[in-house]
């Protein structure tokens, strides 16, 4: 059960006191940041090792880069930003937990991440019970659009109902009426599984199996024979890493993009799994498609971020990233403070409604000529629902061409209807 406690600062001559923080795992103490200091500090909890750890260095890079560029500008609230602090969620549940329990024990304001739908889940009581914000550039289980945050966790990643339709419009503008949907069972899985189906239903399609697995799995034979059995047309996998595994098996049992149309998402995006799927020969995988917050369509800040950190491969979510810590500047701005509690409440205000503006600095420059400002961010209009999450996204398909290389065939904006 969710503890609410808000952040409080108890200060004796000139040390801060230690408070437990209640709600934590184990009762595990942390040092209470001021509510108010001036500086405004970021912290991060992301993939630097185990499945997702493809999607770390752009995540973590966008964030260092957004905090370039507000000290270029001239800090927040006049202060310079300083380096965030950071965490590994390392694709376990308990390891980002105690990543998160580190990073709010430094003090920040703001922690960044996680980049997993489970990770965030794993640790969003522990952030938002202290009053700390918490904004993901990547979560897209429809878990957090309902969940109860106190309204501190906000995402700038579009939510799996935003790209469900995209996927599904997708599979059956390629012809397919038959469509089986497997995903991991955790929340990205079942959540994006279950919209899909829906989507698919909707527009005239038999889902022929719709079926999550355990992620953490060393054989996916049965998933597949399951797949097989069931005789569709067409198959979207809903996996991360070990989606790979799962690709393999599907084209060893003949049910390749050579022979039914094959489909991923977001978690299966990547230049590098034709290699993994089939190493040595990365046309096997050639014909199948995918759905994605688009992540690489501005390129002016794609190629600012890759002059930032030339050694940058991947770019999926570093735009979301980079959205989630301006959006928070920008927020903390807007209410001349660096203390949560008063700048969440701005932070859905800033993305909409106001006079538009795309960069910090700009942005910056309104909020102090009195103005409304409504930030566009290099991810796209995020529009904020009152739910803290964007009201609509920019959605990338994408397909692996005829020597398995990665490619954008296009983006479509989704809009929530809700």
């Amino acid at each position: 059960m969710k503890a609410s406690v808000k952040r409080s600062a108890i200060f004796a001559s000139a040390a801060a006191l230690l408070v437990t923080a209640i709600g934590a795992t184990g009762g595990a103490g942390a040092v209470a940041p001021a509510d108010e200091d001036g500086e405004l500090k970021f912290g991060y909890v992301l993939p630097e090792t185990g499945q997702l750890a493809f999607l770390g260095p752009p995540q973590i890079e966008a964030l260092k880069f957004a905090i370039q560029t507000m000290n270029d500008a001239g800090g927040v609230l006049g202060e310079p930003v300083p380096p965030a602090v950071g965490g590994d969620e390392a694709g376990q549940e308990a390891v980002a937990a105690q990543s998160a329990d580190r990073v709010l024990a430094a003090g920040v304001d703001v922690i960044i991440g996680a980049a997993a739908s489970g990770m965030s889940l794993a640790f969003i009581d522990r952030v938002t019970g202290e009053g700390v914000v918490q904004c993901s550039g990547s979560n897209t289980a429809p878990t957090f659009t309902d969940y109860d945050d106190g309204g501190f966790y906000f995402r700038t990643a579009p939510s799996d109902v935003l790209q469900a339709p995209v996927l599904a419009k997708l599979i059956r503008g390629d012809g397919h009426n038959r469509v089986a949907l497997i995903g991991r069972a955790d929340d990205y899985g079942k959540g994006l599984v279950d919209s899909t189906k829906k989507e698919l239903e909707d527009s005239g399609a038999t889902v022929t199996l719709a079926e999550t697995y355990d992620p953490k799995s060393t054989n996916f034979d049965q998933i597949v024979q399951k797949v097989k059995d069931s005789n569709p047309d067409a198959v979207a996998v809903i996996a991360f890493e070990e989606g790979a595994q799962i690709l393999q098996t599907l084209i060893e049992t003949g049910l390749g993009p050579q022979q039914i149309g094959v489909y991923g998402a977001d978690g299966l995006r990547s230049e590098e799994l034709p290699s993994l799927v089939a190493p040595g020969n990365p046309q096997r995988l050639a014909g199948m498609k995918g759905t994605a917050p688009a992540s690489a369509s501005n390129a002016q800040f794609v190629k600012d971020l890759k002059e930032f950190a030339p050694k940058l491969k991947e770019l999926q979510f570093a735009p979301q990233v980079f959205d989630c810590a301006t959006t928070v500047a920008l927020a903390a701005e807007q209410a001349k403070s660096d203390n949560p509690q008063d700048f969440a409440k701005e932070m859905v205000g800033i993305t909409k409604g106001g006079e538009k503006c795309n960069t910090f600095a700009a942005c910056k420059k309104l909020i102090a000529a009195g103005k409304d400002i409504d930030y566009d961010g290099v991810s796209g209009p995020l529009d904020f629902t009152d739910k803290g999450e964007p009201g609509q996204a920019t959605i990338e398909v994408y397909a692996y061409d005829s020597q398995g290389k990665l490619q954008t065939v296009r983006t479509e904006v989704s809009t929530s209807q809700g």
